[in-house]
């Protein structure tokens, strides 16, 4: 068996150690195996979640063959959760695997306790009613659920967890943590050691952009007042005076002051986003507070007392033109503020888990290490119950959906994966399944979808004719290309779940594989 190091060498490149021991240690139920199923715990077995359990009371049939690869011939007529069991634990070895022969639905009304064991639930392929109290169970148990479904050419993923606090949010877009507009003490000794108009010229084009912006500024303020370029026209003034202290064309020094000078232009002090979560009733914590909740109120207390404003630096500065030295010499002075940051917040960590008779040390100095190092990028993600989103959707969205010619499929496509819902739970059979009554089948989809709009107190004319046909030609099938992209997504979301990194879809993700779109419905 390979090296854990060696075997997940690109995924430990993404979210590190932390990350894959967090899914090391996971444990996956997965409700119905599928095509949509077993392409979901495919990505996870492979990624190397610790243990899977797969629950399906079905046995393989013929048709299971053209739509599910973790079948064969020879398994027709077996258990279909043994069956993709065995396959499953073929491709990761050190993933332990177990199977239950029962229906998920049955299981669901008959030991709801069953799913308090798991770190996480995927449910595949359930309807509503099952939805809603499998949602319901998962809530009180505390474990995180992710529901994914594919019908014909759609389908849809939805996460629900009560709660879900992200440190390490990787966004793809992040402003450098430079602070060039409000420079430390020792940041600013260390700029005014150095003169911006000294004759050495290979001096002159080795100095970093980060000394030349807090120079420029510093300049730049003393004739305007102590303000810091602030209207388009200051702006490019601030660039021609960057422009001007060049003493040669081929200097690269101050061609990445002028392109990184909207650093310097950024507003102080924190974003919005993350005044909203300190600003949150959780933030005022107790002894039931999560250790998120318990750092976000040592952050608030360091914002406004130490922190003057600001949180703890980040302590990283990307590449730049410099000499080594002096490249090395700054990165220590940004290490070195971080560090004392870093020693603040875990003292007021400390004395917040005393205050709420915990121990102390309860939280590890990585943790809050990795708090401070993210602590502008931190997010908190909540979800609606199933249940509250299905009775009452929120009303000015659900309209706006259904009026924009956008997502007018999408949202389409969204009531009536819940209209065949209920005239399956009428007809005993999907719409669609039966053959010779087509026609029949597509009046009363139509019915039951305009009587769904009708109770969410929408117009059902909104609805297609050309929809409503497609959803009965699908008869309720799980196509393998659809169920393989749903399963992608479900299985994406659940590591950004498991791992705490990267921030996990809000609202339902629904597919339409007519366009080839995939866009969020926010209910």
């Amino acid at each position: 068996m390979a090296e854990p190091k060696t075997k997940y060498d690109r995924q430990l490149r993404i979210w590190g150690e932390q990350g894959q021991t967090a899914l090391e240690k996971s444990s996956i139920c997965l409700l119905n195996c599928g095509p949509t199923g077993s392409e979901t715990l495919k990505n996870l077995v492979l990624g190397g979640v610790g243990s899977i359990t797969v629950v399906d009371g079905s046995k393989v049939e013929i048709g299971d063959l053209g739509n599910n690869y973790f079948v064969d011939e020879s398994s027709v007529g077996e258990s279909k959760a043994k069956t993709v069991c065995a396959f499953l634990q073929e491709l990761n070895d050190a993933v332990k695997a177990k199977f239950i022969e029962e229906y998920p639905e049955a299981l669901i009304d008959s030991n709801p306790s069953f799913f308090s064991q798991f770190t996480l639930v995927v449910a595949t392929q359930l309807v509503e009613d099952s939805m809603v109290k499998l949602d319901r169970i998962c809530r009180d148990a505390n474990v995180m659920l992710i529901f994914a479904r594919s019908y014909g050419l759609t389908g849809f993923v939805r996460i629900s967890v009560k709660e879900h606090a992200v440190i390490e949010s990787k966004p793809d877009h992040f402003l450098d943590d430079l602070r060039l507009n409000d420079p430390w003490p020792e940041l600013k000794s260390f700029a005014e050691t150095y003169d911006l108009d000294t004759p050495d010229p290979v001096v002159h084009k080795h100095t970093p952009y980060v000394i030349i912006l807090i120079k420029i500024a510093e300049e730049w303020a003393k004739n305007h007042n102590g303000n810091l370029p602030s209207t388009r026209e200051e702006k490019r003034e601030f660039k021609d005076l960057l422009k001007s202290k060049m003493i040669a064309s081929d200097e690269d020094n101050y061609k990445e002051a002028i392109e990184a000078s909207f650093k310097l232009f950024a507003p102080r002090g924190i974003s919005p986003s993350i005044q909203q979560i300190i600003n949150d009733n959780c933030a005022e914590v107790n002894s039931n507070s999560t250790d998120f909740w318990v750092l976000v109120a040592a952050l608030k207390e360091f914002i406004a007392n130490e922190g003057g404003g600001e949180a703890p630096l980040e302590g990283s500065i990307p590449d730049m033109t410099s000499s080594t030295e002096l490249y090395v010499n700054l990165q220590k002075i940004y290490q070195a503020k971080a560090e004392a940051d870093f020693l603040v917040m875990e003292q007021r960590v400390k004395k917040l888990l005393k205050k709420i008779g915990r121990d102390p040390d309860s939280i590890s100095k990585a943790t809050i290490k990795s708090f401070c190092k993210n602590a502008r990028k931190v997010k908190i993600c909540r979800y609606r119950l199933i249940e509250d989103e299905y009775n009452t959707p929120v009303q000015l969205e659900l309209q706006k959906y259904l009026t924009d010619e956008d997502y007018s499929i999408a949202v389409g496509f969204y009531i009536l994966l819940r209209a065949v819902d209920r005239f399956a739970a009428n007809y005993n059979s999907f719409p669609g399944q039966l053959e010779g009554e087509m026609d029949e089948e597509i009046s009363r989809l139509k019915t039951t979808a305009v009587t769904l709009l009708g109770d969410l107190g929408c117009n059902g004319s909104t609805l297609t004719e050309d929809l409503i046909n497609e959803m009965c030609r699908y008869g309720g099938a799980e196509l393998l290309a659809v169920a393989s992209f749903i399963g992608g997504i479900a299985s994406q979301e659940v590591i950004k779940l498991i791992t705490r990194q990267f921030v996990p879809m809000c609202g339902t993700f629904i597919f339409n594989g007519i366009d080839h779109k995939s866009q969020l419905l926010l209910l």
